[in-house]
């Protein structure tokens, strides 16, 4: 049922924006094969930049959880599709309606819906699971993630009622991405519970496809397909999770995945390392075509760059950030260590759809006139171009421009270092967890000492590194935000003032802005897509123009190395993310093919 003012029905499916995409009766998506084979095993290397694991909860704010286990073992109310803007399609709950003010959303559950102890699953399970998740049991990110959910009321056994906080078009959607678990989880044999914290060590009683098989140690898990699984026959689920076991075998650096894949541990290698993609990817068994080297294209453009932490005196001042900006040079970096295999990051949203471009235009103007006095001019002009080193443009003009931002701003050269007034020096820490970066961002600090900034890099353990993201204990720092097929709530976790002072929230580099909660809220009640594209164009011009990001770059491909023994269906999604893909719908080719 797609979102519009319509008098209120039941309808197996909801959209956005417009009719979803696959009518009632669609058998599966195009981008699953319902016909590949089943049984086989994917060994796979490390995930999400994780070099170890101790929780078997990935709800929690403390604790690096178990490799994919929400993926893999917690199943949402609704299944989103990878080549729409924002549709979802029925998991746990088999038909929805929403109230044509989108006041409310009404799920109900499908009937034969199951836990993995076979219990089956409720509405007041449902419940459960959206209290603990919105508690302060469970890590703000998902508060965060559902604050657009008033409240929850059980109508009865089958039937969910969710009511929100204001009328938004995508707040059906962001109540149907629910992921549901089990109250007994955490139960005690005499009925007692631990508390929720409690459970990091308890495998989880869910609702996903597969279960726990065996932990080894820290660094190396094995999940095993449920074969009472009972949404695998599911137009949603058609095609997906085609291997009987799922191994993740936790790595220290950058290299261990890949010689672990040249021997035969792992079978799939998502690469990371443009150098690594180009030079070390040689052997016998790439000669003989046993291992192979495959570019995907990957979705849409992203931001990532070097986050600035605002929070820190020093960086409240926007010429100061704008001139580290102006000392990072792209263009020699993906020249001479990427092999031109990146492009650069240049907008906080894709721009063949969300991101801003060329000049605004009348809506996107007509958000931003109201704070013309408070933004810089350039917001109402062309779209700010990342700095160049491409001639007649250098790197050396670009720091005298920077040298010249930074007396402005009262930090001048002296003594051997860059000071304020009141004689104290500039001083960076950039801060990183992954083994290999240094080699990366020592040319940019090596520009930064230029201009009389005292930088140093500071490598830590990825779990260190993140109680100090969580507690915004940093200079600067890598990172960058993951593209979404329709902005919607996640600019609230990412750039609103009220996530700026949350623990452990995606606000990394701090942003307090009225400006940018202004145009957070058009985008949110965006009543077409239109108004949402004004909406997050004019935000991008707003962040850009505030530099809170060095942007660097992003990969236009994704880099699988695979067994020529693995098969992938056609066409590709969308939108996807790369590591998701091959293990929701890779499978291993039948014998001969």
């Amino acid at each position: 049922m797609a979102l519009v003012t319509l008098p209120v029905h039941a309808a197996p499916s909801i959209a956005q924006f417009g009719e979803p995409r696959y009518p009632a009766n669609f058998s599966h998506f195009d981008y699953a094969n319902p016909d590949a084979p089943a049984d086989g095993t994917l060994k796979f290397g490390n995930y999400n930049e994780l070099q170890s694991y101790d929780s078997l909860n990935p709800f929690l704010l403390r604790g690096a959880p178990a490799p994919d286990i929400r993926e893999l073992m917690f199943d949402t109310l609704m299944q989103r599709s990878w080549d729409e803007v924002a549709s979802e399609y029925p998991l746990i709950a088999d038909d929805v309606e929403v109230q044509p003010d989108f006041t409310s959303a009404t799920f109900h559950i499908n009937p034969a819906a199951r836990f993995s102890n076979g219990d089956r699953i409720t509405a007041a399970d449902v419940k459960y699971s959206f209290d603990i998740l919105t508690s302060p049991q469970a890590s703000p990110l998902f508060n965060s993630q559902f604050a657009v959910i008033k409240s929850a009321t059980v109508l009865d056994p089958s039937t969910i009622r969710f009511d929100f906080t204001r009328p938004e078009r995508d707040a059906p959607l962001i109540a149907g991405d629910l992921p549901v678990f089990s109250p007994k989880w955490g139960m005690r044999p005499d009925g007692t519970h631990v508390t929720f914290e409690q459970t990091a060590n308890v495998p989880p009683i869910a609702s996903g496809p597969y279960l726990i098989e065996r932990r080894i140690n820290d660094k190396t898990i094995i999940y095993r397909r449920n074969p009472a699984y009972w949404a695998a026959n599911l137009p949603s689920r058609r095609g997906m999770f085609r291997f009987e076991r799922v191994t993740f075998q936790l790595f220290l650096d950058n290299f261990g995945p890949l010689e672990a894949f040249k021997a035969g541990s792992i079978d799939v290698n998502v690469e990371g390392s443009a150098t690594i993609w180009a030079r070390r990817y040689v052997g016998e068994k790439f000669r003989t075509g046993e291992l192979k080297q495959g570019t995907f294209p990957n979705g849409p453009a992203y931001m990532q760059g070097i986050l600035i932490n605002v929070r820190r005196p020093m960086f409240q001042d926007v010429r100061v950030r704008r001139a580290l900006t102006l000392a990072f040079d792209y263009e020699w970096m993906n020249r001479m260590m990427f092999y031109d295999q990146y492009r650069r990051s240049t907008s906080y949203f894709d721009p063949d759809s969300f991101g801003a471009t060329g000049m605004p235009g009348p809506k996107e103007l007509a958000l931003l006139e109201p704070y013309r006095a408070s933004l810089p001019p350039a917001v109402f002009g062309p779209m700010l171009k990342q700095p160049s080193t491409l001639p007649p443009s250098s790197l050396r003009a670009n720091l005298r421009e920077a040298r010249d931002l930074l007396g402005e701003a009262g930090w001048h050269y002296r003594d051997g270092a860059l000071r304020d007034a009141n004689g104290t020096a500039m001083t960076i820490e950039v801060l990183d967890d992954e083994p290999g970066m240094d080699r990366l961002l020592l040319p940019y600090m090596q520009a930064l000492n230029t201009l009389g900034i005292q930088t140093q890099w500071r490598e830590v353990d990825s779990a260190l590194y993140q109680q100090r993201l969580d507690s915004f204990d940093f200079d600067m720092t890598t990172g960058g935000y993951l593209p979404v097929s329709v902005p919607g709530v996640e600019l609230l976790r990412r750039f609103s003032s009220a996530a700026a002072a949350e623990e452990g929230s995606e606000n990394t580099v701090g942003v307090r802005s009225k400006v940018v909660d202004a145009l957070i809220q058009s985008a949110l009640s965006a009543q077409t897509l239109d108004d949402l594209q004004a909406a997050t164009r004019a935000l991008d011009r707003v962040l850009i123009n505030s530099y809170y990001v060095v942007p660097e770059f992003y990969a236009p491909n994704a880099r699988i190395a695979y067994k020529r023994t693995f098969g992938w269906p056609a066409p590709l999604p969308k939108s996807y993310r790369d590591v998701d893909w091959v293990i929701d719908y890779w499978y291993v080719k039948p014998h001969g093919a």
